[in-house]
C-alpha cells in the first residue's frame, strides 16, 4: 500500500495573539506518514516539531482544501483554541489571528512493506520506504526527507549485482520511471540518457540511429547509472570497461545541488562519478560516447588451457574482442572470438541444446552434486563434449552478441589483475584445485580481457589487465558450500596484485553462509538486533546461546552472543578493508576526499560501503 504524501507547514502567530508558556511568533511543524483524513493521536516523532504545540492532531491532509486545513487546524480545541486565537471562518477562541503563509506538499509516494531481492537472490533488504520517482524535483524531495529524518538513500536499477551494494533498511530509490532519451547527437556520436534507462532499451534506440556501443558486458537488463557506478566490463584489449565511455554526466548531491560533470567541468568530480559506487549522489543523466553500428561475427571452438595461455598475445592480437572459458577440474578451454563483420545474421542457437541439455538437465545434474561433490569434475568434463567441443559460428548486431542469457542463479567473485600475471595465476588456481580433491569448482572460469584507464576506482586503473571470473551455480536456489574455492582464488587475486570488481566480489565467512553447517545451539530471526524484525531463540543446551541474525528474506547477518561484540561475520561483501583498498587503488584518497565533500554525513552509505570506506 502507497503511504501519502509528506506535508510541510510554515504556520505564524499574530504578536497580539496569546501563546503558550515558552511559545513563539512563528513556528514550524513537520508531518509525516499521515494514516487517515485526521491525525487525532499522532505521535510526536522526537525532533520534528520546532513548535510548543506538542502532540495534538490537526485534521490535515494533503487532499484536504487550504480553508477548510486552516479551519482543521483550530479543531484542537481545549488544546489550541483559547491559546493560539481563532482562525477565520471558524469562530470561538481569543482575539488573536493565526495564519498559515505556506503549504507544501511532497508530492512523490514513498512504499512500505516493499521486499528488495538482487536478481541472483542472494541478497536483500526491506527498506523503510521504495520510491520512484519520476522528476528531478521529486528526487530532490526525497532526498531532503531523508535529511529531516536521519535517513540513509540507496538507488537501485535493474538490481543485477550479485553483491549487497544495493540493500538499505531506510529509503531506496528505483530509478526505472527516470529512463528517458534526452539527445542523441549524430555528428559526435554521443546520447544523453537518464540514469534510469536500460541498456536493453537504449541499444535498440541506438540502433535505430544507426549508432551502437562501442563494447557492453554480458547482461542489458541493467541501468546506464547502474553499470558505470560498479564498473561493469566486457572484454577486449582494445577496448575499456564501460565508464570509459562516459564523456558527461550529471549528478544531484546530498545537499541537493545538481553539479554537471565532465573532463573540463568539475573534472575531479567527474573522475570519481564515472565509477561512483552508489555513495556521490543520484546520476540524474549520463552521456555516451558512441560508434557506428556494426555487427559481430562470434567464433566459439575448442582447445586446451596450455595452448591458451602459450599463445595468449596471438589469441589478443587476433581478435577484437577475446575471451575464454576454462572448465576447472581438466585442460578444456572454449575460445571465443568475435569481431566486426559485413556478413549477414546466422545463428546456431537450439532450444534442445541450449535449453533442454545446457540449463534443466545441467541445473539437475548440479543438484545431484550438492549430495555427491565428486561428481562435479565429471559434470563440467561432460558438458564441455556435449555442448563445447565443436566449433559453432553466429552473426548478429553487436549487443545482440555482446549480450547472453544468465539462466542460473548464481555466487560469483571477478577480479582483475595485471595482464601479463595471467599465466601465472591460472596455474596456481588449476593447481590448487588438482591437490585439493574436496576443493570443487562449477564451470566455467571466464577470462576477458580491458585496456588501462585513467578512472580512480577502476580496476584497469593505470594497467591493462586481465578479469579472471569464477562461479557457483545455486541449482533449485540452494546455495553449494564454497568457501575454501572462495579464499583460495581470493588469495591468489591478491598475490597478483588483483583489484576486485565491485558488483560481483564477495567472500564467505568462516561457515561459508551455509546456516545448516552451524550446528545446533540456536534458530535464526530475522532482521537485525536494532530492529523489532528481528529475533533470536536459543535452542538445545548450548554452551554459549548465540544469536544468528538474518536480513529480511533469511539473508544471514552476523553472529555473536547476547551482549556480547559479533564474534564473525557471515556472507559479506568481500572481505577487504579500507587499508586493503588504499594499497589496491592509487587514488583511493582522492575518491575519499570527493565523497566525504559531496556527502558530509553518509546519506548515500550502507552496510556494503561502510566496510570499504571505514
Amino acid at each position: 500500500m502507497g503511504r501519502p504524501p509528506y506535508v510541510f507547514m510554515s504556520i505564524y502567530m499574530s504578536p497580539e495573539g496569546p501563546h503558550e508558556e515558552g511559545g513563539q511568533d512563528s513556528m514550524c511543524i513537520y508531518v509525516h506518514n499521515v494514516p487517515s483524513m485526521g491525525l487525532a493521536g499522532y505521535s510526536r516523532p522526537s525532533g520534528l516539531f520546532t513548535s510548543p504545540l506538542g502532540p495534538h492532531g490537526f485534521g490535515v491532509t494533503p487532499e484536504t482544501p487550504k480553508g477548510q486545513a486552516l479551519g482543521n487546524m483550530a479543531l484542537g480545541r481545549g488544546a489550541l483554541m483559547g491559546k493560539w486565537g481563532c482562525v477565520e471562518g471558524t469562530g470561538g477562541g481569543s482575539a488573536g489571528h493565526c495564519f498559515i503563509s505556506w503549504i507544501w506538499f511532497f508530492q512523490v509516494h514513498g512504499q512500505g512493506g516493499v521486499r528488495f531481492q538482487n536478481w541472483a537472490k542472494t541478497y536483500g533488504s526491506c527498506p523503510e520506504l521504495y520510491f520512484q520517482p519520476t522528476s528531478v524535483e521529486e528526487v530532490r524531495e526525497i532526498l531532503e526527507m531523508a535529511r529531516q529524518r536521519g535517513k540513509r538513500v540507496k538507488v537501485v536499477g535493474g538490481g543485477h549485482s550479485p553483491s549487497d551494494i544495493a540493500c538499505t533498511d531506510d529509503f531506496m530509490i528505483q530509478m526505472g520511471k527516470m529512463n528517458r532519451i534526452l539527445k542523441v547527437d549524430k555528428e559526435k556520436q554521443q546520447v544523453t540518457v537518464e540514469g534510469g534507462i536500460f541498456l536493453s532499451d537504449l541499444n535498440v534506440e541506438l540502433s535505430k540511429h544507426g549508432l551502437a556501443l562501442a563494447n557492453l558486458g554480458a547482461v542489458s537488463e541493467v541501468a546506464a547509472a547502474g553499470v558505470i557506478g560498479t564498473g561493469t566490463h566486457n572484454t577486449g584489449i582494445k577496448h575499456g570497461i564501460l565508464p570509459t565511455q562516459v564523456v558527461a554526466l550529471s549528478l544531484l548531491t546530498a545537499s541537493g545541488d545538481v553539479l554537471e560533470c565532465s573532463e573540463s567541468v568539475n573534472s575531479d568530480i567527474f573522475q570519481a562519478a564515472r565509477l561512483h559506487l552508489g555513495c556521490l549522489g543520484v546520476v540524474l543523466t549520463v552521456t555516451f560516447q558512441c560508434v557506428p553500428q556494426f555487427h559481430l561475427h562470434e567464433v566459439a571452438f575448442p582447445s586446451t588451457l596450455t595452448e591458451v595461455l602459450d599463445h595468449l598475445e596471438d589469441h589478443l592480437k587476433r581478435s577484437q574482442y577475446f575471451r575464454f572459458l576454462w572448465f576447472p577440474h581438466s585442460e578444456n578451454v572454449s575460445v571465443i572470438y568475435q569481431d566486426p563483420t559485413n556478413k549477414p545474421p546466422s545463428s546456431s542457437a537450439s532450444w534442445f541444446w541450449d535449453y533442454a541439455v545446457g540449463y534443466y538437465l545441467l541445473e539437475f545434474l548440479l543438484w545431484i552434486s550438492t549430495f555427491v561433490p565428486s561428481l562435479v569434475c565429471w559434470i563440467n568434463r561432460f558438458f564441455f563434449w556435449l555442448l563445447f567441443s565443436s566449433r559453432v559460428e553466429n552473426v548478429a548486431v553487436s549487443y545482440k552478441i555482446f549480450n547472453y542469457e544468465c539462466r542460473f542463479k548464481q555466487h560469483v567473485q571477478d577480479w582483475a589483475i595485471p595482464i601479463e600475471k595471467t599465466k601465472e595465476a591460472l596455474l596456481e588456481l588449476k593447481a590448487a584445485l588438482e591437490n585439493n580433491p574436496k576443493m570443487v569448482a562449477h564451470y566455467p572460469v571466464e577470462v576477458r580481457f580491458a585496456r588501462g584507464d585513467g578512472i580512480w576506482l577502476s580496476p584497469c586503473f593505470q594497467r591493462d589487465s586481465c578479469y579472471m571470473n569464477i562461479i557457483m551455480y545455486r541449482p533449485y536456489g540452494k546455495n553449494v558450500p564454497r568457501l575454501n574455492y572462495w579464499l583460495t582464488y581470493e588469495g591468489i587475486m591478491k598475490k597478483y596484485g588483483g583489484r576486485p570488481h565491485w558488483a560481483k566480489v564477495e567472500v564467505a565467512s568462516q561457515f561459508g553462509g551455509v546456516l545448516p553447517s552451524l550446528g545446533g545451539g540456536f534458530v535464526a530471526g530475522r532482521g537485525s538486533e536494532e530492529s523489532p524484525r528481528g529475533r533470536w531463540v536459543p535452542r538445545g543446551d548450548a554452551v554459549q546461546p548465540l544469536r544468528v541474525w538474518l536480513y529480511p528474506g533469511g539473508l544471514p547477518g552476523r553472529l555473536h552472543p547476547p551482549g556480547g561484540p559479533p564474534l564473525f561475520s557471515l556472507p559479506q561483501a568481500h572481505s577487504c578493508t579500507r587499508k586493503d583498498f588504499e594499497k589496491m587503488y592509487p587514488a583511493f584518497p582522492k575518491f575519499c576526499s570527493v565523497r566525504e565533500k559531496l556527502d558530509p554525513t553518509g546519506m548515500f552509505l550502507n552496510t556494503y560501503l561502510e566496510k570499504v570506506f571505514y
